[in-house]
């Protein structure tokens, strides 16, 4: 099989790419390097390209023909909350445009196959403690929004062309499969942390007042290298009749964010005595996942504790061109 990844160089699609390499799949990647580099998908052949450019849906098409594609994995996305919240109208542009460009190549070409990277951020702030694929979808901000568009997107094109699709709702993603993979972009809670570590500062809490045992938020941590495999096994459901179009990708286990900056203590051996700060907007307090609809139908589950992800993490940060001590 073919597989054009999107978003390849990134954290997650990296590890994807690297999996589908592995198992002797031809990939090409397309990544705009804005939050990453181009070292990290080994020999696939890379493609520079903003999905949103002016010329983007000529070029996919084109990349589409010279490679033969069958699939598509979509990664490409802005992703931080907080920046949503601020540039709503930007991450629309970005994250809606860019979906409908890809989508606009696969119909002209005759690609029928797409994983999609969504989110549990398009549950909102739900009035479960654990999350199923049928609860309502409420999100409270505008990046989540834009990822339950593009579910709409393809749910409408599959009636209308035909395409065949699977949309992973990720919970928190952290750790690393391998420790040139590392999480570099500093967006996630882990790598923030271990950021302000180097610097010398002390990590920072956003709310310590929510409704939750240690009053910060709760958060389904799942390991990246999980959630590669999880790619893969919706890519291989594609090639028979897939049961579901969408599936959470958690563990059904809860850590909070105090939990997460305690364990990056423990593994590293420093201070991570936090400040608390004032909360971000449009942060729920609690977003478990549950993950049985995706191992009665895909077999895939995420069995990695917090406190191996967190240690892959923190290999991966040393063994990269940023470390500590």
């Amino acid at each position: 099989m073919s597989v054009l990844v999107i978003g390849g160089a990134g954290y997650i699609g990296a590890h994807v790419v690297r999996l589908l390499q592995e198992a002797g799949e031809g990939v090409v990647v397309v990544d705009d390097l804005s939050t990453s580099s181009a070292e990290r998908v080994g020999s696939a052949p890379l493609v520079v390209l903003d999905v949103v450019a002016d010329d983007a849906v000529a070029r996919l098409e084109d990349i589409m023909r010279e490679h033969e594609v069958e699939a598509v994995i979509h990664f490409a996305a802005r992703k931080q909350v907080g920046e949503s919240v601020q540039r709503p109208l930007w991450y629309y542009r970005q994250n809606v445009g860019g979906m409908v460009n890809v989508l606009d190549a696969m119909e002209a070409t005759g690609v029928r196959r797409m994983i999609f990277s969504s989110s549990a951020a398009v549950y909102g702030m739900p009035p479960v403690e654990v999350v199923e694929e049928d609860t309502v979808k409420n999100p409270i901000n505008p990046y989540g929004r834009t990822k339950l568009i593009g579910e709409w997107m393809l749910e409408d094109c599959g009636r209308a062309w035909g395409l065949t699709w699977v949309a992973l709702r990720y919970f928190n993603v952290a750790g690393s499969g391998w420790p040139d993979l590392g999480d570099s972009a500093i967006m996630n809670l882990i790598p923030m942390v271990l950021d302000r570590l180097e610097r010398g500062e002390a990590p920072r809490v956003f709310g310590d007042d929510y409704p939750t045992p240690d009053g910060t938020c709760i958060r389904d941590y799942v390991h990246v290298l999980d959630l590669a495999k999880a790619h893969i096994a919706a890519l291989h459901a594609l090639e028979g009749e897939t049961v579901h179009n969408v599936y959470n990708v958690g563990t059904g286990r809860g850590a909070s964010v105090k939990e997460v900056v305690e364990a990056i203590g423990e593994a590293s051996g420093l201070d991570t005595t936090p400040v608390v700060e004032s909360r971000r907007p449009g942060d729920p307090p609690q977003l478990v996942a549950s993950a049985d609809r995706i191992g009665e139908d895909l077999g895939f589950r995420s069995e990695t504790g917090l406190g191996e992800i967190v240690a892959s993490a923190w290999e991966a940060w040393q063994a990269g061109p940023r470390r500590i001590g």
